[in-house]
């Protein structure tokens, strides 16, 4: 991370109590297990808006005051419950703040059933956040640590409500999120347990070799990042094919890093979004109960959501 983040992320592994180590990663799995059965009848339930409320999370970023948008999901009760920090992708068009806020329905509603409060905040620029998203996809690394930047305020913010479980907290990001989630996760903060990473990365149309920047990145997130984490890339991702993806988690692995991947295969018109459609749960779910209770998170669903 630039130097102007380091009195953030010490005050962030400040606030954050200390987690344990996870697990080895294992080199690459391809077969699915069963889903987990439904949840009973006797369960509490979640109404379907799963507690939805939109906080205005302070931020300051490049010397500017700002507020971050951020979602956040989570059960009945005071908790405290282990926290999901769902990390967001860049849709297309110049102007970020035309995205719309990140909500991951389908994702959040399987954490929430399992316990979970999930945060996802919408970083520098986009939404309904402060400030100007800048284009340094040709840096990727940087790019990385930049939106990782706006991640540890609203992890900074969430850490410090009562709700919220210290010693059980779990990063996850797609797409563009997936490179804030690995490069987050490649500073070891305490009480983080995992990354999972959905089609991971960042790409430009400016006419620089953003593919070997990509690779870079991965590989200096991998040296330094000691936390276990996993990955999910499909056959026909239209942005990160298979090529770039197994590049990408050699650069990583070869530098250290703990990861293991999930090579999916084909889905829809377009793998890219397989964590935004519902039939993508049988892909990532079975793989990342699996993950989680490697690492001493829970996996046992707790609460029934109201449809």
């Amino acid at each position: 991370m630039r130097d102007r983040n380091r009195p953030l992320l010490a005050a962030l592994l400040c606030a954050l109590a200390c987690g344990r180590a996870g697990a080895q990663a294992q080199t690459q799995v391809t077969m699915l297990q069963p889903l987990t059965k439904p949840a009973g009848p006797l369960l509490p339930i979640v109404d379907k808006r799963m507690g939805e409320q939109v906080v205005a999370v302070p931020a300051t970023i490049g010397g500017d005051a700002i507020t971050l948008q951020t979602t956040i999901f989570k059960p009945p009760g005071n908790g405290p419950f282990p926290v999901l920090f769902m990390n967001h992708g860049k849709s297309g068009g110049s102007d970020a703040h035309l995205q719309e806020r990140a909500r991951y329905v389908v994702l959040s509603k399987q954490f929430v059933r399992r316990g979970y409060a999930v945060v996802i905040p919408m970083r520098l620029g986009f939404a309904g956040s402060g400030g100007i998203y800048v284009n340094s996809h040709c840096q990727a690394e940087k790019n990385g640590d930049d939106q990782a930047n706006s991640l540890f305020f609203a992890m900074q913010y969430a850490m410090k409500q009562p709700w919220a479980d210290q010693e059980h907290v779990l990063l996850a990001g797609q797409s563009h999120g997936g490179l804030t989630a690995i490069a987050a996760g490649s500073h070891n903060i305490s009480g983080v347990r995992g990354v999972i990473n959905f089609a991971g990365g960042v790409n430009s149309r400016s006419k620089c070799d953003w593919q070997s920047a990509l690779v870079d990145a991965f590989k200096a997130y991998g040296a330094r990042g000691k936390v276990p984490t996993l990955w999910f890339y499909g056959a026909n991702d239209t942005h990160f094919g298979p090529k770039l993806a197994a590049d990408l988690y050699a650069a990583y692995t070869g530098a250290g890093g703990k990861a293991e991947l999930i090579a999916f295969g084909p889905f829809k018109s377009d793998a890219h979004a397989m964590v935004l459609s519902p039939e993508g749960v049988p892909i990532w779910l079975p793989e990342t109960e699996r993950f989680l209770k490697t690492i001493g998170m829970p996996t046992e669903i707790k609460y029934a959501i109201k449809e």
